[in-house]
């Protein structure tokens, strides 16, 4: 236990003092977000490159604890493939198709070291009397999807300062506390470690943000993210364990899902981005930037507080619970009308 407070300290702290580093090398290498289009909210040009600080803090974290689980050299790799790509796309934009690939590749590699989805508990084991729905050779291109695609849904929410950063704290943290219902310590700390790092990065990433994480973040923490859930919560025996992570990281997977819908209604590319997600919605409706983002805050940890709830309750209570999540969603997507039509720049999301 010493241990892994002492790995969170070195999380938290190498992020934090790395941070004014990554600034610099943003600036060396010309990562500048330059609000240069109606899609931009802050007014000053902003170094990127954050995600190298979270990056850092992570790793230092994780050699300190000397981990030697076998799926942990493939993730890293794929890890790593991730921060790379972000730091180039960063500098200069990639095409999208491009950066798709990348993220498969990166995907393939962590499968391939043992991240996998081979079953999920059944909730309905009152019925059919399994206990477990068996993917099969389905395993792996459903594996693929969820990393692919929380991968780009915590990009996709990287739309105001601290942003990004504060609802994958929460995330991770909810990931870290149902890790720990479910007896999987080992992915309990790397949720852990993933959380330290990235607050160590969000005092100068929060509103007036003296730099953004940038692609090279939200990328590593989407991926990392993904993994982590994969590995720890999803394959617990809770009855709708595999509910827990989509509750986790719930806000950025409803709206990435929403602005498919949107997208998809309104006969846009599905990688076309617009200005009709949720931080987008409620700036409209006159909130600050700060004010907006503590908003996004408390729904994520109330998505969080039900996913740890989900490993704990009974099946029936379970059930009630799902039920009113997506209820009080459809009521705000409809209210905030996120999947109405949008017309917004070209610039891709991936």
């Amino acid at each position: 236990m010493t241990r892994s407070i002492i790995a969170f300290m070195i999380a938290v702290s190498v992020a934090y003092i790395t941070t004014p580093l990554a600034m610099k090398v943003a600036k060396l290498v010309g990562a500048i977000d330059v609000p240069n289009d109606e899609r931009r909210v802050h007014k000053t040009p902003t170094p990127r490159l954050g995600g190298l600080a979270i990056f850092l803090g992570f790793l230092a974290a994780l050699l300190y604890l000397g981990y030697d689980d076998p799926r942990m050299f493939g993730v890293l790799i794929g890890a790593a493939i991730i921060v790379t790509l972000g730091f180039f796309d960063d500098i200069k934009p990639l095409p999208a198709k491009f950066k798709f690939l990348v993220q498969v590749i990166a995907a393939v590699i962590a499968i391939r070291s043992g991240v996998i989805i081979p079953r999920v508990s059944n909730p309905l084991y009152f019925l059919t009397g399994n206990e477990y729905i068996n993917f099969g050779i389905w395993a792996y291109p459903l594996t693929l999807v969820w990393i692919v695609g929380v991968t780009n849904a915590i990009n996709l929410v990287d739309g105001l300062d601290g942003l990004a950063a504060g609802i994958s704290t929460i995330s991770a943290t909810t990931l870290f506390v149902a890790a720990l219902g479910t007896g999987e310590v080992f992915e309990a700390t790397m949720a852990a470690l993933l959380a330290g790092s990235t607050l160590g990065f969000l005092p100068r990433n929060f509103n007036p943000a003296k730099i953004f994480m940038g692609d090279t973040g939200a990328l590593f923490l989407g991926y990392m993210l993904s993994v982590v859930s994969v590995m720890g919560v999803l394959k617990g025996a809770a009855a709708l364990s595999i509910l827990v992570p989509i509750f986790a990281m719930g806000l950025p997977i409803f709206d990435t899902f929403f602005a498919m819908v949107r997208r998809t209604l309104s006969g846009k590319p599905m990688m076309e981005a617009d200005k009709g997600h949720l931080h987008h919605k409620l700036l409209d409706a006159g909130m600050s930037q700060k004010q907006a983002v503590l908003t996004l805050y408390s729904i994520s940890a109330v998505l969080g507080f039900s996913a740890v709830v989900l490993v704990e309750v009974t099946l029936k209570v379970a059930f009630v619970l799902v039920f009113a999540v997506f209820l009080l969603v459809s009521m705000g997507a409809k209210y905030l009308g996120l999947i109405e039509a949008d017309h917004g720049s070209n610039k891709a999301d991936l």
